[in-house]
């Protein structure tokens, strides 16, 4: 089962066209959706999880039409929003059983072996019995794609799951991702480069409403090898390189500002060669899409 997305279009009541004729085929594994803060990501996302309806285009996931059959696509949905509340003073595992219930698992015995299969698949068995107010920012993270998993879904979203998660929480939450998204359908939507490039054989890169790249991540990085160049300047020579080159990023080391430049030649001489990795991938058609809107 595949998700066909094509032509779909949103403007919200203020103006803003947060999805302008965006085209994805999104097959089974993990696909990532790549962008900035308000980039459409999340406008995409409630889409397709049914919380919003589309101004035009279509969305088919197998056989399902997606814009028109909600409640045909809920039951074969998993979300977990980038923001979700809890109730804090109810246990995981009666919080579970009681979301299972509502999903129309009405066999005492089936939802509980349910529960109790999610439970330890997210590693939460041993803290079943504690309140979800005090589950640490990774729990949390986990007990939502648990909610997520409960019905068998074709389909599951995932908006910003690991922001705000410690380096150690992060690597958890990844390995419980990837292990999901053997059989599943798995949108990853983030501005959290590494994320895409450690987990997802596909992706796209959304910005300002529009998918300006899309592909496998090794192929993508293909495309922009050796035309990346990179030297250490002061800080205040910063704005002189951005007139000068197409400076897709900077960073700081050792206190010094570090730039990377996109181009078909060295620049200039003091330019050294830079491997090109996903994150240029990204910067370059952010900022290559962002300089054509100003000009």
């Amino acid at each position: 089962m595949g998700l066909q997305i094509s032509n779909l279009n949103k403007t919200y009541s203020n103006g803003v066209q947060a999805l302008k004729n965006v085209s994805l085929d999104i097959p089974s594994g993990m696909f990532g959706l790549l962008g900035p803060n308000g980039a459409g990501k999340s406008s995409l996302m409630r889409t397709l999880a049914t919380l919003q309806q589309a101004d035009s285009g279509t969305v088919t996931l197998g056989d399902i039409d997606v814009l028109n059959n909600k409640e045909q696509v809920r039951k074969i949905l998993g979300y977990l929003p980038q923001e979700f509340g809890v109730y804090p003073k109810i246990s995981s595992y009666n919080m579970l059983n009681h979301i299972a219930s509502l999903k129309g698992v009405s066999n005492k015995a089936e939802r509980k072996d349910l529960v109790e299969s999610l439970l330890n698949k997210t590693n939460l068995w041993q803290f079943r019995n504690k309140s979800l107010g005090t589950y640490s920012g990774g729990m949390k993270q986990r007990f939502g794609i648990a909610q997520a998993l409960i019905g068998d879904p074709k389909l599951i979203i995932v908006d910003e799951p690991t922001a705000g998660l410690d380096p150690a929480e992060r690597v958890r939450f990844h390995n419980l991702l990837s292990e999901i998204g053997e059989n599943t359908i798995v949108i990853l939507s983030t501005h959290i480069v590494e994320d895409i490039s450690n987990l997802c054989n596909n992706m796209a890169i959304i910005c300002l409403g529009e998918v300006v790249a899309k592909g496998n991540p090794i192929v993508l990085t293909e495309g922009i090898k050796g035309r990346i160049w990179k030297k250490t300047i002061e800080k205040a020579e910063l704005n002189n390189y951005q007139e000068e080159f197409q400076v897709i990023s900077t960073y700081l080391k050792s206190g010094k500002t570090v730039i990377h430049v996109l181009s078909d030649n060295q620049p200039e001489a003091s330019f050294q060669a830079s491997t090109a990795n996903l994150e240029d991938v990204y910067f370059s058609e952010i900022t290559t899409r962002m300089n054509t809107v100003s000009a």
